[in-house]
């Protein structure tokens, strides 16, 4: 069992050995049930308001995978956050599980981007990694269930091929994230062993990226074991004179590099980084939108070949991404994003994806007509699995 991890819904660091139980509500006979109530330290902690079953601490002398609740009796293996009392998933506790943060300005696509990605790894990816990859817990997304979710999310980009609106600001800072699990097998010592990892995404507004007050309240950024950074492509210097840009990206926006640059400031100041190191969260670099691109870039680019598929993270492709998008950046007059983070950060790496596939139609609102088609949504949460040895990586 690891030591510690962060709870996947508080981003609080939880020694494992200390995780509590919750009552599954059935009492033991000749004992009344336990009543449902709001949890308040979980409705602070995560937004979620809903009545649910009281939890308890394990008894001091005690290591079993099942305790009986004080009040009634009821025998339960449901572990929950000692600090916002959350369930969590059944083998949280049992293998590592990276927290990775997803963070960006306002109109990096974000929300997009989440969507997609939950899409892409509950249909292509697991079957590509031969994985089973499921969303964890009743809560996850928003104030409903999962179904809601979809319904929100899923339903409006895959099967109605509409756009939604910019992911509001939460109250009070606070948001339910969504939670997926990722269970596959693999070989140890001769023998076949199951692992199980917990992602957790957390989609902020782009807002709250705009001061480095909000920055410093978002609580998962300073859990976060690596980082999905999404940066908006149309507000490189270079891009206004290069490509079109929608109308909507030239409003309320501000330059990647200040979003980056307050990320930083946060990670140095939690993290009590000194001036002479370099942080060492992992931070994948995003470029959303590159299907807007597609034309300046031209047939044959290199950006625009996708690694061969296959059950792993191919390294060598990576590479090559990420010292084209160095020049690109370079090319766009965008080279102080480079800079910065060969400053400030020991890991990491460019990405360019197209969540869409093909850019839509902004005014409307709408995907295009050819519907939603990912491309290389995948790499840079895959980039960061094969970091921690979730997923094996191809060198050459």
């Amino acid at each position: 069992m690891p030591a510690n991890a962060a709870c996947p819904y508080c981003y609080h660091r939880v020694d494992l050995w200390t995780l509590h139980f919750q009552c599954t509500g059935r009492p033991s006979p000749g004992k009344p049930q336990c009543t449902k109530s709001v949890d308040e330290d979980r409705k602070r902690l995560t937004g979620y308001a809903s009545p649910s079953w009281p939890t308890f601490p394990r008894p001091s002398n005690r290591r079993g995978r099942l305790e009986s609740c004080p009040d009634c009796g009821s025998s339960t293996g449901i572990r929950a956050c000692p600090v916002c009392h959350t369930p969590l998933p059944a083998n949280f506790s049992d293998s590592r599980s990276p927290l990775i943060g997803m963070v960006g300005g306002k109109n990096a696509g974000k929300t997009v981007y989440t969507t997609v990605l939950a899409h892409e790894l509950r249909h292509n990816i697991r079957r590509r990694f031969a994985a089973d990859i499921w969303f964890a817990g009743d809560q996850q997304g928003g104030t409903g269930s999962v179904s809601d979710w979809l319904a929100d999310y899923e339903q409006a980009l895959f099967a109605d091929r509409r756009l939604f609106e910019s992911t509001a600001s939460a109250a009070g800072g606070i948001k339910v994230p969504l939670v997926l699990q990722w269970r596959q097998a693999r070989r140890s010592l001769g023998r076949e062993v199951h692992s199980t990892t917990t992602l957790s995404f957390y989609d902020a507004a782009g807002e709250d990226m705009t001061t480095q007050e909000f920055v410093n309240a978002q609580a998962y950024l300073t859990s976060a074991d690596a980082l999905i950074v999404l940066l908006d492509p149309f507000q490189l210097k270079g891009a206004h004179d290069r490509i079109k840009v929608p109308d909507a990206s030239r409003r309320d926006t501000e330059p990647p590099i200040n979003v980056l640059t307050r990320i930083t400031e946060l990670l140095r100041t939690s993290h009590a980084v000194s001036a002479r190191r370099k942080i060492s969260v992992p931070v994948a670099v995003v470029f959303s939108k590159i299907d807007a691109f597609f034309p300046m870039l031209g047939d044959g680019h290199p950006l625009l070949r996708a690694p061969e598929p296959g059950p792993c993270y191919d390294e060598a492709h990576g590479r090559d991404t990420d010292e084209h998008l160095r020049a690109l950046l370079a090319e766009l007059d965008a080279d102080d994003i480079d800079a910065h983070l060969r400053a400030h950060y020991k890991t990491f790496r460019y990405f360019a994806v197209s969540s869409l596939g093909a850019e839509p139609d902004y005014s409307a609102n709408r995907v295009d007509v050819g519907g939603v088609r990912p491309f290389r949504v995948d790499e840079p949460l895959l980039w960061l699995l094969g970091l921690f040895k979730v997923v094996s990586r191809r060198i050459a």
